[in-house]
């Protein structure tokens, strides 16, 4: 999610397409989230891990 993110986040700003550099943002900001969340064991979406 972080990397979709940051190629979302690329792509607008080089095309100036200011949806995709918000969609990039939120994307990047939900995925470091859902990691800082894994990376100290609380469970998300009731798993423990995700594959």
């Amino acid at each position: 999610m972080i990397i979709l993110g940051v190629i979302l986040l690329l792509v607008g700003w080089f095309t100036s397409i200011s949806l995709l550099y918000y969609l990039g943002g939120l994307l990047v900001i939900i995925g470091v989230v859902l990691m800082i969340l894994g990376a100290v064991g609380r469970p998300v979406g009731g798993r423990k891990a995700w594959f």
